[in-house]
């Protein structure tokens, strides 16, 4: 399988304080306000996951970073981003300009200041078109699944972001489908991390989407979740187990 590749890094000279990862798909008429949105000293990351536009055309032409992921799938597109980023911390942003860059500063200051080790953006629809219902009825389901199967308060697992670059190659993040933001998650939980919400606006997205935009996407974004969090659910009983059965009792 061909690896994702970086086609025009930025210059060593001018380290990003922040680099923010967009998963691309078919985002062109996007990417120059999403872009164009981005906070001073914030690089952006454009992977480009097989996009049939001049998306990363667009994006080079605007100074953004472009990485090529051939491998679909929305954990393919936000790791290879990740392994391309050289910033302490890392932000994700979708490229449909459906949330804003610059809502990433609250959210990079919580992870800078300590206080989070994953810093989400809690998405507030700007109007009732702006998340589809049946995306956030699966929001809501999961969010109770994931407090119900791993003690995690979330309210969204949305994708909007921000933690520090070492700690998340540390989790050795594998799923590479929809799964991928959940399993970031239980990985810093299970670090030890603090997850902290912010509310964000959420607004229409510009273009057709590919994924909880569509019931399709929706139920495979669900279904690969639910996975996770059955997997998630046995290894900690399992490690329960274990701790039982090597526990000493005192004579």
């Amino acid at each position: 399988m061909t690896p994702a590749r970086a086609e025009n890094p930025a210059p060593t000279s001018t380290p990003a304080r922040v680099d923010v990862i967009l998963p691309c798909l078919d985002e062109e008429g996007a990417l120059p306000w999403v872009l164009g949105r981005l906070p001073e000293g914030y690089r952006a990351i454009v992977v480009d996951n097989g996009s049939t536009d001049d998306s990363a055309a667009v994006a080079a032409s605007l100074g953004a970073t472009v990485v090529t992921e051939p491998r679909r799938g929305f954990g393919s597109a936000a790791h290879a981003g990740l392994l391309a980023a050289t910033a302490p911390i890392v932000a994700f942003c979708d490229a449909d300009a459906s949330m804003d860059p610059a809502d990433l500063v609250a959210l990079v200051a919580l992870v800078e200041s300590g206080k989070a080790g994953l810093a989400l953006g809690r998405r507030r629809p700007t109007n009732r078109g702006a998340w589809p219902w049946h995306a956030r009825l699966a929001n809501r389901a999961l969010a109770l699944l994931i407090r119900l199967r791993s003690g995690i308060r979330l309210h969204d697992l949305g994708p909007l972001r921000a933690a520090r670059r070492d700690d998340l190659l540390a989790l050795d993040l594998r799923d590479r489908r929809s799964g991928y933001p959940l399993e970031m998650a239980l990985g810093i939980s299970k670090a030890g991390l603090t997850i902290v919400e912010r509310d964000i606006p959420y607004s229409p997205r510009v273009g057709r989407s590919k994924v909880t935009g569509t019931i399709r996407g929706t139920i495979s974004a669900v279904t690969d979740m639910s996975r996770l969090l059955r997997a998630h659910k046995a290894d900690a009983s399992r490690r329960n187990r274990r701790s039982r059965d090597t526990r000493v009792v005192p004579s």
